[in-house]
């Protein structure tokens, strides 16, 4: 099973991005949940949402405190949110960001696995929009090899609708630009 947190601020589609991944999961034959934390949020504050992905029925229905992948979907987190707390010590972190991955791995003083990719840039040029959420879904299938991007076509076409291709574009985009950080 992978454990996977996503790390947002309110109304930028972590929620939605979750969903869409336990739905291509379930499609593709696989057990998945897939949910977000809530209290008093609003937009644009941070949020937290999770996958758990498994080929085998999945019994826990707790919250996830030691994922193997923790996603940042707002570079403007690093740093202001303990993004890394619980991540396993052989785990992943995917952020968002513009920055080389040195400065990241420096600012949260982190030495494991690290890949970088500018989903906002990409969101930009493909949707029209700096909502980085379903590129970074192009990201996480590259870098924990969960699902195949195929596997997202349906999920992100019943969501989007007629702007379907866009979001699949992008999330191609994250999965081929994405960068591994060199080891620590």
């Amino acid at each position: 099973m992978i454990e996977i947190r996503w790390h947002g601020r309110g109304g930028q589609g972590a929620v939605t991005s979750v969903e869409m991944l336990a739905l291509a999961a379930i499609e593709a034959g696989k057990y998945a949940q897939g949910f977000p934390a809530f209290g008093p949020e609003r937009r644009g504050a941070p949020v937290m949402a999770f996958n758990r992905v498994s080929d085998k029925p999945i019994k826990i229905r707790s919250g996830i405190y030691q994922p193997d992948v923790v996603v940042v979907l707002d570079p403007s987190l690093v740093g202001l949110v303990p993004v890394t707390d619980g991540l396993k010590p052989a785990g992943i972190l995917i952020v968002n960001t513009a920055k080389p991955a040195e400065e990241i791995r420096k600012k949260l003083n982190y030495k494991g696995k690290l890949f970088t990719v500018d989903a906002t840039h990409i969101a930009r040029e493909e949707l029209g929009l700096p909502i980085a959420n379903t590129t970074m879904l192009g990201a996480v299938l590259k870098a924990t090899g969960v699902l195949g991007l195929n596997a997202m076509k349906s999920p992100v076409e019943h969501r989007f609708g007629r702007v379907a291709s866009k979001n699949l574009s992008a999330m191609k985009r994250a999965f081929s630009e994405m960068k591994a950080a060199k080891a620590a």
